[in-house]
């Protein structure tokens, strides 16, 4: 585990992650860090570390996969809420509600690249194929 604390250190977290020759990366889920995705998906691309990200945007630029919620969905639930507040409900009353909606996405080309081969069983368990 390497810890980042800012933007600043990203560059220096996946120089250590190299040096370590660690056999993945996975994103957590401090949002000021994966807000750079595409420096993330570059780094892991060039240190060639398998990298897992919460988004599909990140797999859809190169990242090995995904495994989150579906940001649509929980953008739409956050709209119902913010019309809900503004038709005068206290959020406080408002039921706690979170995307039910999980969608695994991987990309082949990256795997490839990586010299990983993904099994059939778990290609057809993923929600999109990104060949």
């Amino acid at each position: 585990m390497v810890e980042v604390r800012n933007v600043a250190d990203i560059e220096n977290g996946f120089a250590s992650l190299a040096r370590l020759r660690v056999g993945g990366f996975l994103t957590g889920t401090d949002n000021a860090i994966n807000s750079r995705g595409d420096q993330l998906v570059a780094l892991a691309a060039r240190h060639a570390i398998p990298a897992i990200f919460q988004e599909r945007e990140e797999v859809e630029a190169g990242g090995l996969m995904s495994y989150g919620g579906d940001s649509a969905e929980t953008f739409r639930i956050a709209g119902l809420y913010v019309g809900r507040i503004l038709k005068g409900e206290k959020p406080a009353d408002l039921p706690v509600q979170r995307a039910t909606k999980v969608e695994l996405i991987i990309n082949l080309k990256t795997a490839k690249a990586l010299g990983i081969t993904v099994p059939l069983t778990l290609r057809g368990r993923a929600d999109e194929v990104i060949e």
